[in-house]
């Protein structure tokens, strides 16, 4: 398995490349570029440690979950992802080859075996003798979308043999009925991530949720420890999740800003799969054409193993459309 790399790492763009006129369009992860607007945040949020507030029961019922004790805040889905595997009895842990960098050290630092799967084997292949399974959906960068019912016959083969599954959903939250399997959260062998850096656009403030098991959230909390979300962060996902007027008017503009940038690679020589926070095109040319955007100052996330290919993310502004369009041709051109 490749090491873990990041988007958004644009200390490493500057390092290498300077800085560009015009400053850096930075492409490189699937962050929704138009974030929810921060609301007036409450004194107390700064002045008390974070307590029962609603948050959970509140994140409930926007995922559908029917018991409250199934959700738990967590700093981020990184938090989870980095401690579930120590509560998992070890095993052969299924993981994908492209996707996600977290996932594999942490189920091998649990002592966990680590099984890498290829594209197919989530495509009707899948491995008899795993124990444990992890699914991005959408997969990121492949955007892999997995129907719901493939995901519940894999969590009910894993189950019987004492198995777990972990759906991460970090980006299902663009898309219209996304195949989301969060309403089953409560069921034992069932663990579902859902982000909110990613479609709210708040990845700064590290607040995500973990829907799985009441017994086994009890576990996840006493190994995180008191206070793993702070209450600024707190204060404004209650406002993100209740406000289904911006959740409903960001999706469809979304969905129309997914669909410009897939068109826009097509037309340039670079087939793509696309959801409606990034696009992934496959190929062999893709370092010497993440480099030559990086000379134009557009710093994109880099794949080279073991598929080349590059992950772009929409661009905030028509000003940063513009430059994508310009740079693709300028390359395409000198090809």
């Amino acid at each position: 398995m490749s090491g873990i790399v990041h988007g958004g790492n644009l200390a490493a763009a500057r390092a290498r490349y300077g800085e560009p006129p015009g400053d850096w369009l930075d492409l490189s992860t699937g962050i929704n570029p138009h974030g929810y607007p921060i609301p007036p945040i409450p004194p107390d949020a700064w002045l008390r440690l974070p307590e029962d507030d609603g948050l959970e029961a509140l994140a409930a019922a926007h995922y559908g979950v029917i018991d409250a004790r199934a959700v738990l805040a967590v700093a981020g889905s990184q938090a989870a992802i980095r401690t579930l595997p120590t509560l998992l009895p070890p095993g052969r842990a299924g993981i994908a080859q492209i996707g996600y960098s977290e996932y594999a050290p942490a189920f091998a630092r649990a002592g966990h075996e680590v099984v890498p799967l290829p594209e197919s084997a989530f495509l009707g292949d899948l491995p008899s003798d795993l124990q444990h399974l992890v699914v991005v959906n959408p997969n990121n960068p492949t955007a892999r979308l997995l129907p719901a019912e493939t995901l519940r016959d894999w969590h009910t083969r894993l189950h019987a043999r004492g198995g777990t599954l972990i759906i991460d959903e970090a980006f299902i939250e663009a898309f219209e009925d996304g195949p989301t399997l969060a309403p089953l959260a409560g069921m034992p062998g069932l663990v579902v991530l859902r982000s909110i850096g990613k479609f709210y656009g708040l990845a700064g403030a590290r607040i995500g949720f973990t829907l799985a098991a009441p017994e086994l959230l009890t576990a996840l909390r006493e190994a995180l420890g008191h206070w793993t979300v702070n209450g600024p962060a707190r204060a404004v996902v209650r406002a993100a999740l209740a406000d289904t007027a911006w959740q409903a008017a960001t999706r469809a503009q979304l969905q129309e800003a997914g669909a410009r940038l897939s068109a826009l690679l097509d037309r340039h020589g670079l087939p793509n799969a696309a959801t409606p926070l990034f696009a992934w095109a496959p190929a062999p040319h893709a370092q010497a054409l993440h480099a030559g955007l990086a000379r134009l100052g557009i710093w994109t996330r880099l794949f080279d193993a073991p598929v080349s290919g590059l992950r772009f993310g929409l661009p905030p502004d028509e000003t940063g459309w513009q430059r994508l369009a310009d740079a693709l041709a300028s390359l395409s051109h000198s090809a």
